[in-house]
C-alpha cells in the first residue's frame, strides 16, 4: 500500500488490504498492562491500582524477576507444590511456580519464565536463576 503525499508516493507498512496479518500468539511471553497516565505496571488489572486510569497499554515482560514470597501448598493436589509471588523486572507482581526443590526457593532469588502457562494449573512457571546451593544458617 503507498500514501501519496503531494507527488512523491512512499511506501507503508501492513498489507496491501490494509488489514493487519495475523500473528501466531506468543505462548511463551507474560504479557502486563501499563497505565499511560502514571506509568503503573499491573498484572490482569482493569484499572490502574494507582490512579483509577482505565487507559491501560499492553506490553511484553522480559520475563526475569525475584522471589517475593515461596510457601509450599499440601492442598488440592496429589503432591506438594510451590506457589511464589514473584516481582517482575518491570515493577508488576504475578503469582506463579517456581521449578526446583521446594525447600531450596527462598525470598531474594532470581528466577526467570519457563512457561507462560503451566497445563494443570494455567499460572506462570519460573525456574531459578541462581543455583539454589545456600550456606548452613
Amino acid at each position: 500500500m503507498y500514501h501519496h503525499s503531494g507527488n512523491v508516493a512512499q511506501r507503508t507498512a501492513g498489507s496491501p488490504t490494509g488489514v493487519l496479518e495475523p500473528q501466531a500468539p506468543d505462548t511463551e511471553a507474560v504479557f502486563y498492562q501499563r497505565c499511560t497516565w502514571c506509568g503503573t505496571a499491573m498484572y490482569h488489572r482493569v484499572l490502574c491500582p494507582v490512579c483509577r486510569g482505565s487507559e491501560l497499554r499492553t506490553e511484553r515482560s522480559e520475563g526475569t524477576g525475584t522471589v517475593r514470597h515461596a510457601t509450599v501448598v499440601h492442598r488440592n493436589s496429589p503432591a506438594a507444590r510451590n506457589v511464589s509471588l514473584i516481582e517482575m523486572t518491570e515493577g508488576f507482581v504475578l503469582r506463579g511456580r517456581v521449578m526446583g526443590p521446594l525447600i531450596g526457593i527462598h525470598s531474594g532469588d532470581r528466577v526467570r519464565l519457563s512457561t507462560a502457562k503451566d497445563p494443570v494449573r494455567g499460572e506462570p512457571v519460573f525456574q531459578l536463576v541462581d543455583e539454589p546451593y545456600r550456606a548452613w544458617t
